[in-house]
Parts: structure tokens; C-alpha cells; sequence
């Protein structure tokens, strides 16, 4: 079966240079040929995501046209304005990738709202609300390594594509036809037809208005001296957060030189996911030379941000996704209480896998968490609730640990900008009073416990790694822990059962241990991994640190 598509691919007289080379160079090599074309890339609620190259479990031209059909037949049957808003941002065959997409709904007579330039996530998520689209397509493999790239799905509302869309949406993908079966014009003719336009300069300033509508102490910035080093890791993040930073009164900014125009190679990181140090490394050497205050970078679509704080001893620690999570929600609160803007009954959002000090600084402020699934649709679904209650305004803030943060309902997903201006003020802020981001961190520990939140991934890669995870998590249902590392389980959760969760069902498990600590387990939703999450509380770090090991070393064999 797969040998015959690999033929028919041969043979065809493709449009993609690139992609003859390769398919020759695996002729007669059956491992290479079942990889490329064995299965297909499936199309979720993450969209598609996969290695660049030819074949039908690859990234590719055609996969794009397949997929743009079945978004363009669904978007058929809703009605609307009939228009498809598109983005896409540094990486490899990003730009063409999104081309080929407006071509393809053009070819459907759908219109086309595109970005001249790349534009990071959240643009993405605002141009599909600002222009009433049925849909958004965003071009990204967010922080994957070079050779990957993907594309993601919105609904109208600018949240990621809801199960059941995406379930229609993957049907009519599978009745297309890979090579033929999508109507395709070029982007000049969809232009030269009125059907493809590019988003207009009123859309993206209205999008850095409602970001910069979002600050706590409007005009601090102005005085408060912030010195920042900011790397955009060669991504799209470099127009959208300088913009938004200079029009706030931060012009201290020195950019990461290696780091600063778009390049998919990503030659200065393999992996260029600000959570992990080696794609902080070049702004961290950087932040010293130049003394600043803080060092940021946001990835290459630039819905997550990254931070280095520096300590009074003049050294650079890098702050967790969890820890700046409940750094700014502890500022907004705080702050919007002091300037009078915090409004009545005030929601805050997170994922149930995010860290539990978050759900202890809310109380103090009176302001109402949310724990929802991972995943920052879910997030995007709480505002959307609130927004049909006619209560908008009482969202101020979500968070995730993967370092995903929103303070507003001007989009429904995760936004790098804002992050980045959230950060900045609040550092700026506590440079202004004579304290810092990290005696802000240290105070908050002394006042709610050491909490420490740690996630362990264990990856399993190749066409049967997805049936391993799968065989781990049947297991554990079916031979539940009693305790782990000689701590009673207390608490089990399994988020399949909605009945006991009130959530939508999730391939997830909570065990909640005799003195507080917890641990999940849940398989990643765009990757061939299986992450644990470790929350555990001590007096201090050390205790906290030696906890979470103790009980990372009893679950590793179940991942083996």
C-alpha cells in the first residue's frame, strides 16, 4: 500500500523542487519509504505537525493543500463571512506553507486575510476575531527543532479549533485526495481576483492597543530605568514585542544579535524553546555584559516567553513557567487593587498541571482559579463562557507552566507580547520600589510554603512509540499505584471519567499523595511523549528538590 503511494509520488510531476531529490534518494529503501508514507499526519485540535520533506507523514505542500480542503469544506458549511485569516511565522517553508493555504481557500471561493509579513500567534488568534473569519490558520511548528513545521486550526472565536470542528474538518481531509484532490489558484491570481487580502495596519494597531490596554501602572515604564536584553530566537516575536515595549517607555533593549532576524535554521539553538537554558545561553551571556536587569525571549511564534532574573549577587536565574505565573498574578492582583481597576468577582485560569501556589495566592486576593485542562484552548473556552455571560471584564489573567501567560480577552490563546509587557512593567515596577523580581519570588515562598513543580518527559519515538504510551496509560488504570515511593495515594483522579471531573474527558491522571504532594501523568498532545508532573512542598528547596526526586525515581520504571 504505502509502496504504490511512494511510486505514485515518483511519478508525478511535482511542484515542490525539493521534493524529487528526496523521494529518489530512498528508492528501494523500504525503512524510509514505510516512514514517509505508512501513515498520514493526523489532523487534530493542535492541527498537523511533522517533519519537512515528501510523503504523507511529512510537512509538505500537498499535505497543506489536503488539509486547507477539508478546513475550506467545513468553512463552506458555516455560513458567515466566509474568510479565513492566516499567519505563519520564522520557520522553514513557513511563508509558502501559508501561500499555498490562501490558494487553496481562494481556489473555494473563500476569502483570505493574510499577514505581509510573519506575525506571531496571537495576531493570528486577533485578526480572526477583528475580521469576524470562520477560521484562522496559523503556519508554525512552534518550538520544535528546525525541521519540523505544522499548522494550526482556529475557530471564529480565535481559540484553537474545537474537537468536534476538527473531527469534521479531519473527515473531509481523509475523502481529499493528497496530490489532486484540492482546488488550488495561485496567491497572484487569488489577489489579482480580490479574494486574498493582506491584514491591515488598523488591525495590527488595534491589536497592540488592547495589549497595551492591559497594563497595571500605565506610564511606570517611563521612569523606572528597566535595562532589558530580549531575544526573539529568530522568530516572530521581534516587531510585535519591541512595539509594544517602546510604546510603554522601555527603550533599554538590547537585542540578541544572533538571535534577531528570522531564520528557520535556528543555527544558534537546536531547540529554541525558551524553557530550556541552551536557547537562553547567548542572551545570558549578553545580559552580563551589559549589566541588565532582566534577560527575556519568546519563541518562534511567540506565544510563550522566557526569563532570566537577575540576582542581587549580580548572577542570572532563569524563573519557571510556574514561578512567573504566580509572580504575575501576584502583581496584577496586587496591582489592580491598588490603582482600583480590579473588577467585581475577578476569574483567574490555569491547567490543572500548573503549580497549586497559584491557587493559594488567588485566595489571598479574593479572585476566583479555574483549573482546566492542559491546553490553552481550554483557557480561551473559560473566557468564551464569561464573554456569553456578558462578563468579560472579570477575566485578568491565565497561565500554564509551559510558560504560556494572557491578561485579556482580546484573543483566546497564549501571547508572548503581553507576557513580555507584563514581565517588563512588573520588574520595572520592583526596581522602582528598591526590590526585584526575585526578593518578590522569595517573599512569596515565605508567605505561602516552598512549593517546587517539576516535570519529567519520557519520549517514545517511531511508528509504535504512540501504542507504547498508550499500553502505559491502560496499565496504570487498570493496576492503579496505592502509593508511590511509600506515600499513601489519597486522591486518585482519571480525567476520562467527566463524571467525576466536571471537565470534557482527558487522557490524564492526578494522584494526590499523604502530605500534599501530587503527581500527574499525561501523554503530550502534539508530541511522542509521556510527561510526569511532580508538585511537592517542603520547608525550604532542598526538602522540596529531594521529595520530587524520591518519587520520580519510583515512577521511572513504569516508563521504561
Amino acid at each position: 500500500m504505502y509502496q504504490a503511494e511512494y511510486e505514485r509520488w515518483l511519478a508525478a510531476d511535482l511542484e515542490d523542487a525539493d521534493l524529487n531529490p528526496e523521494l529518489a534518494r530512498i528508492k528501494g529503501n523500504e525503512d524510509e519509504i514505510k516512514d514517509r508514507f505508512a501513515v498520514a499526519l493526523k489532523f487534530g485540535t493542535a492541527g498537523l505537525r511533522g517533519v519537512l520533506g515528501a510523503g504523507t507523514n511529512r510537512m509538505n505542500i500537498y499535505v497543506v493543500r489536503q488539509a486547507t480542503q477539508g478546513l475550506a469544506n467545513w468553512v463552506k458549511t458555516q455560513g458567515g463571512s466566509q474568510t479565513v485569516a492566516i499567519s505563519y511565522d520564522s520557520r522553514l517553508k513557513s511563508d509558502v506553507f501559508a501561500k499555498t493555504a490562501a490558494g487553496v481557500l481562494a481556489a473555494n471561493g473563500i476569502r483570505v486575510r493574510i499577514y505581509d509579513a510573519l506575525m506571531p500567534v496571537p495576531a493570528l488568534s486577533f485578526a480572526t476575531r477583528y475580521y469576524k473569519c470562520n477560521a484562522g490558520i496559523m503556519v508554525t511548528a512552534s518550538h520544535n527543532p528546525a525541521k519540523y513545521n505544522g499548522y494550526k486550526a482556529y475557530g471564529p472565536d480565535g481559540c484553537q479549533m474545537t474537537d468536534d470542528a476538527a473531527a469534521i474538518v479531519y473527515e473531509e481531509i481523509q475523502k481529499t485526495d493528497v496530490l489532486t484532490g484540492a482546488k488550488y489558484i495561485s496567491f497572484a491570481e487569488g489577489v489579482e481576483q480580490g479574494l486574498i487580502r493582506f491584514v491591515g495596519d488598523d488591525c495590527k494597531r488595534a491589536l497592540y492597543d488592547a495589549i497595551e490596554a492591559r497594563q497595571v501602572r500605565p506610564g511606570l515604564c517611563r521612569t523606572a530605568g528597566l535595562k532589558l536584553v530580549y531575544s526573539p530566537l529568530n522568530g516572530s516575536g521581534l516587531v510585535p514585542v519591541t512595539q509594544v515595549l517602546k510604546d510603554m517607555g522601555i527603550t533599554d533593549i538590547t537585542i540578541v544579535p544572533e538571535q534577531e532576524y528570522p531564520n528557520g535554521y535556528f543555527t544558534t539553538c537546536s531547540y529554541p524553546n525558551p524553557e530550556i537554558f541552551e536557547a537562553l545561553k547567548s542572551g545570558l551571556e549578553l545580559a552580563k555584559e551589559v549589566g541588565a536587569d532582566l534577560m527575556l525571549a519568546t519563541d518562534p511564534d511567540a506565544d510563550r516567553v522566557g526569563i532570566a532574573m537577575k540576582c542581587p549577587d549580580g548572577s542570572y536565574e532563569l524563573v519557571s513557567g510556574n514561578e512567573m505565573g504566580a509572580l504575575l498574578l501576584d502583581y496584577i492582583c496586587a496591582g489592580r487593587i491598588e490603582k482600583g481597576t480590579m473588577p467585581k468577582n475577578p476569574v483567574a485560569v490555569k491547567s490543572l498541571v500548573s503549580t497549586p501556589l497559584a491557587d493559594a495566592i488567588a485566595a489571598h486576593y479574593g479572585v476566583e482559579l479555574r483549573n482546566v485542562l492542559t491546553g490553552f484552548k481550554w483557557i480561551g473556552d473559560q473566557i468564551a463562557q464569561l464573554e456569553a455571560a456578558g462578563e468579560v471584564d472579570r477575566f485578568i489573567f491565565g497561565f500554564e507552566e509551559s510558560y504560556g501567560y494572557l491578561a485579556g480577552p482580546y484573543v483566546r490563546d497564549k501571547d508572548a507580547v503581553i507576557g513580555s509587557m507584563l514581565i517588563c512593567e512588573m520588574a520595572a515596577y520592583y526596581r522602582s520600589i528598591g526590590s526585584s523580581i526575585k526578593q518578590r519570588l522569595e517573599e512569596i515562598y515565605a508567605q505561602y510554603g516552598r512549593y517546587l513543580n517539576k516535570t519529567d518527559s519520557f519520549e517514545f519515538p517511531g511508528l509504535t512509540g504512540m501504542d507504547k504510551m498508550a499500553g502505559i496509560m491502560a496499565d496504570l488504570r487498570k493496576n492503579p499505584p496505592a502509593d508511590v515511593a511509600g506515600l499513601k495515594v489519597t486522591r486518585a483522579v482519571d480525567y476520562e471519567k467527566t463524571e467525576e471531573t466536571g471537565l470534557p474527558s482527558a487522557d490524564v491522571l492526578s494522584y494526590t499523595l499523604e502530605g500534599g504532594a501530587n503527581v500527574i501523568i499525561r501523554p503530550s498532545g502534539t508530541e511522542p511523549k509521556i510527561k510526569a508532573y511532580y508538585t511537592t512542598l517542603g520547608k525550604d528547596l532542598e526538602e522540596a528538590q529531594a521529595q520530587k526526586d524520591t518519587l520520580a525515581a519510583a515512577l521511572k520504571p513504569l516508563f521504561s
